[in-house]
């Protein structure tokens, strides 16, 4: 313990040491060009007061480094013969402070032709500031004609310093955990890997959401309510949240819908053409976010094939809630089938069979048993969709018209008006309905029980519909599947169109300029999806392995960090990072490493929750069995865990990319000239009314994605050990 501590204090003399020497070399640095800079300005001032004038009129005009006072001779204090300032706040501080000791000397070394530097921080009419004195020397005869007393701002060395001291501290908090891990954990790998997590999710998680915070709390520097007080205040603001949650509702309602009778019948029926009922209630999670409101506008907008051709004219506008409920429900509906499939399929057939025998029909026993127990997942997905739709803001800036939603006033106040303060305060405003919808979900589900698996589960599945309720089902199933091949069917009808709307005559003219005007987009998109993709897998599984295996302090707190970026809009996400990352000691907006980042922060947490899931259904004595017979846990992880948790490793990866390939919300505000993204590219032609130039982007971006997803059907085949076989 002894050696530890003189480990750390020489550590942090030695870090001490050299931050002073950074220091002192910057400051002389600094010093040096002030001086050079005064000098030169002094070099040939005017003698007469309307040149004077002239020349200080002149100085400020090219906003140099510095603020000056001239000051005409060498008088002592009050006894000026005339006085010139660029800014009138340094003038009223020399009135106030020109009898100091610090003016004094200055004034005294002018007229010993030397310059004067006080060496600290004056507040200059609420600005800090360098002084420095310096003369205005004749060059013939060395008389002096007057002092200039320089004002330089002081932010700049205090960045400097701050910066260090930042990397310093960093230091020597990085070598005091490395020591101490090393020194008192029993596995130092492990160790390290909490450390890594806990850093990098306070980072990139906890920071930036409280930059957002601290900007919406703050006014001119100092705390204050004042945005919070205009944003409720305002009627332009609370009709946006009372749009989005009425279209979150209404999405999330419809979705469930839609998702429980594609789980229901694919899971709890015989129909026929499972796989291709199953691929197409998926489609729209691959495609990007706004794709079937593009196909919306093709074929129902004011030029759509629908409603000009066949009708003439629009009757019913596809702009606003009805047409954003109809494309929100369209591409969201998969997240609730997801989400129920499994559910349906856990169920345990025994309580249906019992129903039955004891001459229940079978609407009775779907109303009474099957329907109940789907009740936690059925609310689970109504949440999850809900989230989403509320965060969604790609779809309501094409589609919402006059419509308002939240998440389109946060960028649009972010974008439009460059208030970033009211734009984090609206992305956190759409926290509260999110929130309050998951504890009353909870709070729903924790007053009742559904647990039906007590001891070996049924292993095979009742079939509850009659004959005519399963072709009334199907058909239904059948209309939306139609209308999902009509919306993407017109995606890609729309690349080889001239001028959809207007001239439908077959032409590749699109593909050959979309290509060429994407292609920088289409490659930096693949790259950076390509570089978050392994980085976010192999911490999924390294978060999900210490969640599951480790117990350590913090362990909740590690988890909830891990897990809070999937309840965040996209737009809070964007703003804050924009906020967190524009200044010292991480510069990184502009550049690729934020954007991948963002890619990892967002998606981990599925791959998170995937990869505990997997775990806990691993007996943790095979691991323990390879630990004994002298493994690491490196050895342990690579060659005994990731090959256990493969499905969910793969999945994890593939979830990455394919999220990474089609985001919007957040990355809209991370973009820049060097690193662009197709998804943005995609959105400003479809504003800019090339739907031609979009379609061919979407096409070429959903193809991608599908090569992905075939790509992890080879990797990891569904498990037969593991299907169940349905019965009557």
């Amino acid at each position: 313990m002894r050696s530890t501590a003189v480990a750390l204090v020489l550590f942090a003399l030695g870090v001490y040491g050299v931050l002073h020497s950074l220091g002192g070399a910057f400051d002389a640095t600094l010093e040096r060009e002030r001086r050079a800079t005064a000098l030169a300005a002094l070099a040939s001032p005017p003698r007469d007061a309307e040149g004077l004038s002239s020349w200080m009129g002149r100085l400020e005009e090219s906003a140099p480094p510095f603020d000056l006072l001239y000051i005409v001779g060498t008088p002592a204090p009050g006894e000026e013969k005339g006085l010139f300032a660029t800014a009138p706040s340094l003038e009223a501080f020399y009135r106030s402070q020109g009898s100091s000791k610090n003016f004094i000397k200055g004034m005294e070394s002018a007229s010993y032709e030397e310059t004067y530097a006080p060496g600290k921080v004056f507040d200059v009419g609420g600005r800090r500031c360098f002084l420095l004195f310096a003369p205005a020397v004749e060059p013939r005869t060395r008389e002096i004609l007057g002092v200039g007393v320089f004002a330089f701002d002081a932010a700049p060395r205090e960045e400097f310093f701050r910066l260090i001291y930042i990397l310093g501290g960093g230091a020597f908090v990085l070598f005091a955990v490395i020591l101490l891990v090393g020194r008192f954990s029993r596995d130092p790998l492990v160790g390290y890997a909490i450390a890594f997590l806990f850093a990098g999710t306070g980072v990139f998680v906890a920071y930036p959401l409280f930059e957002a915070l601290r900007l919406s709390l703050t006014s001119q520097g100092e705390f204050s309510l004042e945005i919070w007080r205009s944003v409720f205040q305002s009627s332009q603001y609370l009709s946006a949240l009372w749009g989005s949650i009425r279209l979150g509702a209404w999405t999330a309602t419809l979705s469930t819908v839609l998702g429980f009778l594609f789980a229901f019948v694919l899971g709890r029926t015989n129909v026929r053409g499972k796989k291709f009922f199953t691929a197409m209630a998926t489609l729209p999670v691959i495609s990007p976010p706004f794709s079937l409101t593009l196909s919306v506008i093709l074929l129902f907008g004011n030029n759509g094939l629908v409603t000009k051709n066949l009708f003439g004219s629009p009757a019913i506008s596809i702009y606003g809630l009805g047409g954003l409920a109809l494309v929100q429900t369209m591409g969201m509906f998969p997240i609730a089938f997801l989400t129920l499939a499994g559910i349906l399929e856990a169920i345990d057939s025994t309580l249906e069979d019992a129903a039955l025998d004891l001459r229940a029909d079978r609407w009775t026993t779907f109303r009474t048993v099957t329907l109940p127990l789907c009740m936690p997942g059925i609310l689970s997905a109504w949440l999850l969709v809900f989230t989403n739709s509320l965060a969604d803001f790609a779809n309501p800036l094409i589609l919402s018209g006059s419509y308002r939603v939240l998440s389109v006033e946060a960028y649009m106040e972010v974008t439009g008006m460059n208030r970033l303060g009211h734009g984090a305060a609206l992305s956190l405003l759409l926290l509260l309905p999110t929130l309050s919808a998951f504890f009353a979900q909870r709070f729903w589900v924790g007053r009742k029980s559904f647990v039906t698996v007590t001891g070996k589960p049924s292993g095979r599945l009742t079939e509850l519909t009659s004959p005519g309720v399963k072709k009334v089902l199907v058909g239904a199933m059948v209309l939306v599947t139609l209308f999902l091949l009509a919306l993407y069917g017109t995606i890609v009808a729309g690349c080889f169109v001239k001028n959809w709307g207007i001239d439908y005559t077959f032409s590749l003219a699109n593909i050959r300029e979309a290509f060429s005007r994407g292609k920088d987009a289409l490659r930096d998109t693949v790259i950076l999806a390509s570089a978050a993709t392994p980085i976010a897998g192999i911490l999924a599984m390294v978060a999900a392995l210490l969640l599951v295996r480790k117990a350590f302090a913090g362990k909740r707190l590690l988890e909830a960090l891990l897990l809070t970026p999937f309840a965040l809009p996209g737009t809070l996400m964007g703003i804050s990072y924009i906020l967190a990352f524009n200044k010292p000691p991480l510069v990184l907006v502009g550049t690729a490493a934020i954007i991948v980042i963002n890619y990892v922060v967002r998606e981990l947490p599925v791959g998170v929750e995937g990869g505990i899931a997997a775990l806990r259904q691993i007996d943790p004595s095979i691991e323990e069995a390879a630990a004994d017979l002298g493994a690491d846990a490196a050895t342990v992880f690579r060659d005994v865990v990731l090959p256990l948790v493969r499905p969910a490793f793969i999945s994890s990866l593939s979830y990455t990319f394919v999220r990474s390939m089609t985001a919007v919300s957040a990355v809209i505000f991370l973009i820049s000239a060097r690193w662009y993204h197709l998804t943005v590219l995609i959105y400003n032609f479809s504003e800019n009314l090339r739907f031609g130039l979009a379609s061919v982007l979407a096409t070429a971006l959903i193809l991608i994605v599908l090569a992905t997803f075939g790509l992890l059907r080879l990797l990891v085949p569904k498990n037969v050990h593991l299907a169940k076989t349905l019965g009557r």
